[in-house]
């Protein structure tokens, strides 16, 4: 069978080697190479209870405190699945050369995490996305030589072939020259990360953009849980983004605090005691929020000696983007966007709601429920990765349809010969609305608020100028990112409670009604969002 997958980050290759494992031939496509995937960016670790002897750590206490972070809305028997692969899947990146760091006694090092109970976070100093990444790239390419994975790079992806509810491929726009590739596939594995370029500024890559998701949404896909955003609270400002300050520095013994009448409050501590800093990002970011002055992170007490070795990076990012030795010095520190986890809805084994399409890691609502931990993005890009790939060799090749050729049908999203403004007025404009009326703290008249400004971007994008200077998908990502962002505004309009990375200052009481999760539907081009049957929630042990 042939599995077409956009996206060669974490969770793309995870799919692509377990498919080319069993014999599979597989198309991997992306914009560029692995190397430059957002996946580089995750620094501080991937959970795993490596030991489970009586009194250490349990899978069922990594699941049951997963649930917990994400406050009992996701499905229980799903997080149960990821987190009793977990222990196998970092051994297995172990083999294949991810060079983790090391005990004294040579047993793979595990770090505390915010929301964890126990030390059950394997690093690779504080660069392990890059590490995962570049181990599986190098395994990647065993099977490319092979001709399993034939890998092309230079493509954005442009819309699902979708036929009477089935998936049989996907188009693609070509960087270089503008034009369309089709290509036709038994099933579409869709791993394209989360929607940061709504927001303008995150800690994650403005190629992930969200319009993979309002544009399948318009195709008859469902979105969960657009409305739980987090907001990491350790981020430094740069020209270009947000720098994430990885929670590593927390792991480690970091500190944060906000300076009064010439002393420092350690407020975090103040309030939850000795493991404060390490509370949920949730509950970090909005005890930030509520800070009278700039807050601050001190890691310079850990010593020279522990800070190159563990978090090297944080020491050369601070040095070079604010002149800033954090051997001496505190980091200035504020809330950014981070994640997301709401996504494309699907089911068990990873299909969406259109028979053959598929979604993996960020870009896929799963496992996280209304907040994730720190440490289970990796493992649930690489978990839904194997999840999808075996259920595609499960389902085995499509049945014969033809779907002709469907370039013609979408030739007329591409270009606009408006005399409005473009695509980057109407980028910033987009994510100016959402920074404002989708922040930490939201309320009903700011929601509303937004939807109107919403509306009248819309209007102005409809009359937008072609910029002949850049790609074709910088038009026609537009609309869809726009559909895109009503639905995460929507979302959180109809979510009238505070729960995780949600909280309504209008609502400020979780209420037991909400604790489902959200789905946003597209017909005609409207939007509506209902609820999932509470059935499947996760329950409290």
């Amino acid at each position: 069978m042939h599995v077409l997958i956009t996206g060669s980050g974490i969770s793309g290759m995870s799919a692509a080697i377990s498919l080319a494992e069993a014999g599979c031939r597989v198309t991997l496509v992306s914009p560029f190479i692995s190397e430059r995937a957002q996946s580089v960016m995750a620094a501080g670790g991937i959970n795993a209870v490596l030991d489970e002897t009586p009194g250490s750590d349990s899978t069922a206490l990594h699941a049951e405190e997963t649930l917990k972070g994400g406050c009992y809305i996701e499905n229980k028997e799903a997080v149960r699945g990821l987190c009793e692969a977990a222990p196998d899947i970092v051994r297995w990146l172990d083999s294949i050369g991810v060079i983790f760091s090391r005990t004294q006694d040579g047993e793979i090092a595990q770090r505390p995490f915010g929301g964890q109970s126990r030390r059950r976070t394997a690093y690779a100093g504080d660069t392990t996305g890059k590490q995962i990444v570049t181990a599986m790239a190098q395994k990647c390419r065993e099977y490319e030589i092979k001709g399993l994975i034939d890998r092309r790079t230079g493509l954005d992806f442009h819309s699902a072939i979708v036929k009477d509810g089935r998936c049989g491929g996907a188009v693609y726009t070509d960087r270089t020259g503008g034009e369309l590739q089709s290509i036709y596939a038994d099933a579409l594995i869709m791993a394209t990360g989360g929607m940061n370029r709504i927001f303008g500024k995150t800690t994650g890559s403005a190629l992930c953009d969200g319009y993979a998701a309002g544009r399948l949404l318009s195709q008859g896909a469902r979105l969960r849980n657009a409305e739980m955003i987090q907001y990491h609270p350790t981020t430094i400002e740069t020209p270009n983004k947000r720098m994430l300050i990885s929670e590593a520095a927390r792991g480690e013994g970091g500190r944060l605090y906000y300076e009064k009448d010439g002393g420092r409050v350690y407020f975090m501590e103040d309030r939850f005691g000795e493991k404060g800093n390490l509370m949920p990002r949730d509950v970090v970011s909005r005890c930030m929020y509520e800070c009278p002055s700039q807050v601050y992170l001190d890691i310079s007490f850990l010593g020279e000696r522990l800070i190159k070795e563990r978090l090297g990076e944080i020491y050369k990012l601070c040095l070079e983007y604010l002149g800033l030795d954090v051997t001496k010095e505190s980091i200035p520190v504020a809330p950014g966007v981070h994640f997301f986890m709401g996504g494309l809805r699907t089911d068990d084994d990873h299909m969406t709601d259109i028979d053959g399409l598929y979604a993996v890691g960020e870009g896929a609502s799963k496992y996280h429920g209304a907040n994730r931990l720190g440490g289970n993005s990796l493992l649930a890009a690489l978990y839904s990765g194997r999840v999808a790939a075996g259920a595609c060799m499960r389902r085995g090749e499509a049945p014969e349809k033809s779907f002709g050729d469907v370039s013609a049908d979408i030739l007329s999203d591409i270009r606009t010969d408006g005399d409005g403004p473009g695509p980057s007025q109407i980028l910033t404009g987009l994510a100016g609305i959402m920074n404002t009326r989708l922040g930490i703290v939201r309320d009903e008249a700011g929601l509303r608020a937004g939807l109107a400004e919403l509306d009248a971007l819309s209007k102005e994008a409809e009359r937008r100028r072609y910029d002949e200077g850049l790609s074709a998908y910088e038009n026609y990502r537009i609309p869809y990112m726009l559909i895109t962002a009503r639905a995460i505004i929507m979302s959180a309009l109809a979510r009238e409670e505070s729960r995780g990375a949600h909280f309504r200052s209008d609502f400020p009481d979780t209420r037991d009604e909400y604790c489902r999760c959200s789905l946003t539907s597209c017909s005609g081009g409207e939007l509506s969002i209902s609820f999932e049957d509470d059935r499947i929630r996760g329950d409290r042990q």
